[in-house]
């Protein structure tokens, strides 16, 4: 976002002014319009879009969610989990690095007898919702139990305040894993994981991989809510836990022709900053969507 707004403020002499705050937030600020724009990395629910009263979402971003560990004795990125795992270790069932089941999917590594700290988000956040929808798609037993939202009551773990307070608590405890956007991941330099896909493959959230599974997407509903996680084995090196991000601007917008201006710039010229940190551009067939959205606001 930041890079947005300021080349947005270099192209187009037009201030932006943006606090991350988390989707949650993000979401209940626009609702009550005490700003001009929203951002979310989770779609608006309907009741969500029905309190918003005549917002309309915008899909302008595509990343990731990495799964970050600080585990002594084990190389950065050499790790693999799958959906199973994971949802293992937030159940609070799976409780030690040496675990059979983590074991299994890492003949080559030497795990160490330790115990798992799982870190979640404290806060409402569209990363929890990415997260926990995937594994609300691998287990039964999560989407029956747990579910997926912004903010859910996770069985087990602690929390931190955003991206950067996951981040701060997976680095500073060993043990510790962490659902965490990609690009906090590589800003602090830490571990990611290779996740299992439904192909069987261990991929990591590069930006190939998450194109590969944006690259599912085949037709964008009315309301551009777009899902791709855990995305078919066709989807040979997708990643599964890649997601789009949304602008969100009301239709009575008070800004409404600066803020149709820079969603603009987002979807098309901005989409250039995005390799650094790990955000895929967006499939054709979203950017058309997404232009449609913003023109007809």
């Amino acid at each position: 976002m930041a890079n947005w707004i300021n080349g947005f403020e270099i192209k187009e002499g037009i201030p932006v002014k943006y606090a991350s705050v988390g989707s949650g937030e993000g979401i209940k600020q626009i609702t009550n319009r005490t700003v001009d724009f929203g951002a979310s990395d989770a779609p608006l629910t309907p009741e969500q879009a029905a309190a918003c009263n005549g917002c309309v979402q915008i899909p302008w971003g595509l990343s990731a969610v990495g799964i970050g560990y600080n585990l002594p004795g084990v190389p950065k990125g050499k790790l693999k989990v799958s959906g199973k795992v994971l949802a293992g270790i937030y159940f609070g069932k799976i409780t030690n690095w040496n675990d059979p089941k983590i074991a299994k999917l890492n003949p080559t590594l030497k795990l160490p007898n330790l115990a798992i700290t799982p870190v979640f988000r404290s806060d409402g956040s569209g990363t929890t919702y990415a997260f926990v929808r995937y594994l609300s798609k691998i287990s039964p037993a999560w989407k029956n139990e747990v579910g997926y939202a912004t903010s859910v009551g996770f069985p087990a773990g602690v929390g931190g305040k955003g991206n950067a307070g996951v981040t701060s608590v997976v680095t500073k405890t060993p043990g510790a894993i962490g659902y965490i956007e990609a690009s906090y991941i590589i800003a602090a330099g830490i571990g990611a994981a290779a996740v299992e896909n439904n192909a069987h493959k261990f991929v990591y959230p590069n930006i190939e991989n998450i194109e590969e599974a944006a690259a599912v997407v085949k037709k964008i509903p009315a309301n551009n809510e777009i899902t791709i996680s855990d995305p078919p084995k066709k989807a040979t090196n997708a990643y599964p836990i890649s997601t789009f991000t949304y602008g969100i601007i009301p239709q009575n917008a008070t800004q409404l022709q600066f803020d149709k201006q820079f969603a603009k710039y987002c979807v098309t010229i901005g989409q250039k900053y995005g390799a650094a940190l790990d955000f895929a551009p967006l499939p054709k067939i979203v950017k058309q969507a997404a232009l449609k959205s913003i023109e007809a606001l």
